[in-house]
């Protein structure tokens, strides 16, 4: 792919923003893995067909010298989570498949020879594989699976499944405090094991049968467990809790694979401890501690506790390091390290840790590191950035030489686009602090021109807007039609420190706006800013400010705005899956301190609320449920707002298929554009309500 024009020099020439169609036209790097000699890497890539709006993955292989990638597979529809055997001859991975005249229903268990050949069925278990790791010998596998609980063995779990699924009734029957997650219902009367698969003889065992241990419900990848490197234990995540419940602290803990003794690794009264992996003598696991007592956004951070010894708080290796470690964790070969990713101000470096001195550098600075693995001092990473979709690089630990680019499956197709430039700035926000904002011009930017001004506000709210390359709300396609995208890191943004994230709680919207209407300002300054056209768009907890804006800031300001998924009644979205987290988040239950909630409520003060607003919102989204935007749209259609309805019955808090996107970015740019006209008569001050509380004029 060229690189990135400036903006002055594209000011007279032609130019081909990148639009929804390129977009999709791209593949995308999934999951990946390196080969034990470090001279192989495997990966998913998924790649999308408009036309159809259908996806489907493959997987390909991709040498760390020289050599041209190559697909190895090409019979699935969704082939993914590659990982190679512990002798490097094979490589396992899940998909759903036809062979020997059998459709697989769910999910099972393949192997494909690392030299080339058929992939082949290895499991045939009724209710599906969600995660696996390989035993440390190659002669099985540990995998997670939904089970019934009470039903032993195999075969009675694949009747339980059949009649499950040939029933005739739809309804779904619990007692449980956690029981939908995202954008479905947990498998009702189901729970997440770890099970064992001998792959000579195809028996699949249950490691938990018989207790109550159960993986986290809200799932995950293999960062879940581990296998010890002796083959003989592994440390597994869960919640000691006897009712499970979204939000409770995990502890880690260790079983014998031989007698099913179980042993607490890692547990702490005020601790939520997860992620383990051994080392690579067997004699420490690393976990991912976080001290929540202190605040339930505490964040993560990296701990080394000794098989045998109990967790303690001077287990984690850099209290003071303000920044929270992601899963996985990886030691390198020699034992004396840990790498990681972490995020820094908008982006995210893979990190080393160093034992012996506590020290902690950059080992990949960034844009975004997405995936990466280690075999010797061989490092892959999967990174994108503002610039490209995620690309694929090999190199060495030590430095040795430049890395290496293994693939590149978007180059054509992104060669007759044109990106903007993107800058970052720094600017005064609430409190005095300084915040962050990503600043995305349209390919063809001409500074002496006025350029109208878009806010793409990031969910979260403990998230950030990053050095990365989104595909559903990606800057460059909101820029094609002229505006300059401001992407803020107001409070609360992840990787700018624990008081920045957890400096909303109680108060959510207070400095947010503030921060917002800071970052407004700054762009009204500019030469190029048209302060008549100026737009606010966000989605999830961006959504939230959005509507919130309409409710507190004086109706002219923003010409208009977009709500995707946005909350707009906080007592409603009581209905989510996360409502056992959100009164944490407001410092209060609505039954306790119903005044608190609803100032924090955009709801309750609708009666302000005057600017144009497209509300979308997905009928499968249990995150933020479909009420809001729903009742958002209602109220503004009965108070006169010039509002438009964009809901997907088929699709969750983020808009994910092919034809949908296409209609989302359709409908997005539409509504820009509609209210990009030269303004009118605006409705005057003193026309509109009472002055919204908390602003001035």
């Amino acid at each position: 792919m060229p690189k990135t024009t400036p903006a002055a020099s594209l000011a007279s020439a032609a130019v081909t923003p990148l639009d929804v169609d390129t977009l999709w036209r791209l593949q995308r790097v999934g999951a990946l893995g390196l080969s034990p000699d470090g001279r192989h890497a495997v990966c998913s890539v998924a790649s999308y067909d408009m036309e159809g709006n259908r996806s489907s993955a493959a997987l390909w292989l991709l040498p760390t010298d020289r050599a041209e990638p190559r697909r190895l597979t090409t019979c699935g529809d969704k082939d993914g989570q590659p990982a190679w055997s512990p002798r490097g001859d094979a490589i396992a991975f899940v998909a759903r498949r036809e062979q020997g005249g059998k459709k697989d229903k769910t999910p099972q268990l393949y192997t494909l020879p690392a030299a080339g050949g058929e992939a082949v069925r290895r499991s045939d278990f009724a209710p599906g594989i969600e995660s696996f790791k390989w035993l440390p010998d190659g002669r099985g596998i540990v995998f997670s699976a939904w089970v019934w609980l009470g039903v032993k063995g195999a075969s009675a779990q694949a009747k339980a499944h059949k009649a499950h699924e040939e029933r005739k009734d739809s309804g779904y029957a619990t007692s449980e405090a956690f029981y939908r997650y995202w954008d479905r219902n947990l498998p009702q009367g189901r729970v997440l094991h770890l099970m064992l698969l001998d792959l000579a003889s195809g028996r699949v065992t249950d490691l938990f049968e018989g207790t109550r241990l159960e993986l986290p419900r809200q799932g995950g990848g293999n960062e879940l467990f581990d296998l010890h490197p002796g083959g003989q234990h592994i440390a597994f995540q869960h919640d000691p809790a006897e009712v499970q419940v979204l939000g409770q602290p995990t502890v880690v803990s260790e079983m014998n694979l031989r007698t099913r003794a179980v042993t607490r690794l890692a547990g702490r009264t005020g601790w939520d401890i997860g992620s383990p992996r051994y080392s690579p003598d067997g004699e420490r696991v690393a976990v991912i501690a976080a001290q929540v007592e202190l605040h339930h956004g505490a964040p993560g951070q990296l701990a080394v506790v000794q098989r045998g010894q109990p967790f303690k708080a001077a287990s984690v290796r850099a209290p003071k390091w303000d920044f929270e470690v992601n899963a996985p964790l990886h030691w390198a070969a020699d034992g004396e390290s840990l790498m990681f990713t972490a995020e820094d101000r908008g982006r995210c470096p893979l990190w080393r840790h160093r034992l012996a001195d506590g020290t902690t550098d950059r080992l990949v600075p960034g844009g975004w590191v997405q995936g990466f693995d280690l075999a010797g001092n061989m490092l892959i990473t999967v990174a994108d950035s503002h610039s490209h979709p995620a690309r694929v690089h090999a190199r060495r630990t030590n430095g040795a030489a430049e890395p290496l680019r293994l693939e590149a499956f978007n180059d054509a197709a992104l060669a007759p686009a044109r990106l903007g430039t993107v800058k970052e700035v720094q600017l005064a926000g609430a409190l005095g602090d300084s915040v962050q904002m990503w600043l995305t011009f349209p390919p063809g930017f001409q500074p002496r021109h006025k350029h109208p001004l878009l806010h793409v506000i990031h969910g979260g709210p403990h998230a950030a807007a990053g050095d990365t390359f989104s595909y559903r709300w990606n800057a460059h396609v909101l820029a094609s039609q002229g505006h300059v995208v401001a992407q803020l890191n107001y409070h609360g943004s992840s990787g700018f420190g624990f008081e920045f994230k957890r400096s909303l709680t109680g108060r959510q919207g207070e400095l947010e706006l503030q921060d917002i209407e800071a970052a407004t300002d700054w762009l009204l300054a500019q030469p190029w800013a048209d302060r008549q056209r100026v737009f606010a768009t966000g989605g999830s907890y961006g959504g939230f400010l959005v509507a919130w804006m309409n409710g507190h800031v004086p109706p002219g300001r923003y010409r208009a705005y977009v709500c995707h998924a946005g909350v707009f009644d906080r007592i409603a979205t009581f209905s989510a899956d996360s409502y056992p987290v959100r009164p944490k988040d407001l410092a209060a239950r609505y039954w306790e301190d119903m005044p608190r909630v609803m100032a924090q409520s955009p709801h309750a003060f609708a009666g302000y609320m005057d600017t144009p607003t497209l509300v979308i919102h997905g009928a499968q989204d249990f995150r933020v449920p479909d009420c809001n935007g729903l009742a958002y749209y209602n109220t503004l259609k009965a108070r006169g707002v010039d509002a438009r309805l964009l809901w997907f019955p088929d699709e969750n808090h983020w808009v994910l298929k092919p034809r949908n996107s296409r209609q989302w970015y359709g409908e997005f740019l539409a509504w820009l554009k509609r209210h990009d006209r030269p303004l009118r008569a605006a409705r005057s001050a003193a026309a509109s309500p009472s002055q919204p509380p908390g602003v001035s004029s």
